[in-house]
């Protein structure tokens, strides 16, 4: 971390303890909107195999999004979700091995990501890909990251689906209240704020954050899933996958890496083949 990432965090620790000294719930409401604000937002140009796509611009919400299609009359389709901080045109990488599959490929900037419009979470991001499906679907197939991982499952727990479908999940985001931990972790923030922002979530979604969890709902899915983990993974650790391993879930295929992390593991050339031989 350099001097002024330092400063910086210096800054908004203060900042947080302050307000947290004034009121605990104000803290919390400022600490869950920090949370569900993505603080990069990835607006470089597209590789050049964008310049080769149809646009596909929509209205969401208040959202304006951006997307992208490629061999739009191929029979099966397939959507590519992006984790959090993140953008579409990260996965590159996959468009023209999935091509000579025969894929319809489609990909968009989530809500508040890239050029697409501040706030996101899960569930705004499980309603857009149902939004997305019934536009331009019916999407079968999914090659998700991070985030993105987190709501496909969500989504698939809502949606009439099986054996045919195929999930590609890599560093999914496993548990929410591990990301909290560590967010709050990293604010230097106590329990009584922590009792607030849980508060807040469950006043916004009717729910905990434990219940935004894969591990919950892995039963539900009857889809083929393929789920790829590093070992190094620091923000999506690889621990909270271990008890979904251990169901020994017969449509649960783990290929586990190491060195990886959690983001250079989707643009690893072995990573990228085991996807491809999963897809085929």
């Amino acid at each position: 971390m350099g001097l002024n990432q330092r400063l910086a965090l210096k800054y908004v620790r203060t900042k947080f303890k302050l307000l947290s000294t004034i009121s605990k719930r104000k803290a919390a409401e400022k600490a869950f909107m920090l949370f569900c604000t993505p603080q990069y937002r990835n607006k470089k140009k597209p590789p050049a195999i964008f310049e080769k796509a149809e646009n596909l611009d929509f209205n969401f919400d208040k959202y304006k999004i951006q997307g992208y299609r490629w061999n739009k009359n191929a029979g099966k389709k397939i959507l590519i979700l992006h984790g959090f901080e993140s953008s579409i045109v990260n996965f590159d990488w996959y468009i023209k091995p999935l091509i000579n599959l025969g894929y319809c490929i489609m990909g968009f900037d989530a809500p508040a990501h890239g050029k697409s419009g501040k706030m996101f979470n899960a569930l705004l991001y499980r309603r857009f890909i149902t939004d997305i499906d019934d536009k331009y679907g019916p999407v079968t197939n999914f090659l998700a990251h991070s985030l993105g991982g987190l709501a496909v499952c969500l989504a698939l727990e809502e949606w009439k689906h099986n054996e045919a479908f195929k999930v590609v999940l890599v560093a999914p985001a496993t548990e929410t209240t591990t990301a909290v931990n560590s967010f709050f972790k990293y604010l230097n923030l106590n329990g009584e704020v922590r009792k607030e922002f849980d508060n807040i979530i469950c006043k916004k979604t009717g729910n905990q954050p434990e219940w935004f969890s894969i591990s919950r709902v892995a039963e539900t899915i009857r889809a083929r899933v393929l789920w790829l983990h590093d070992k190094d993974d620091h923000m999506t650790p690889l621990s909270d996958v271990q008890t979904i391993i251990e169901k020994k879930y017969s449509n649960f295929e783990f290929y586990i890496t190491e060195g990886l992390g959690h983001r250079r593991i989707y643009r690893d050339n072995k990573v990228t083949k085991k996807i491809i031989e999963f897809l085929n």
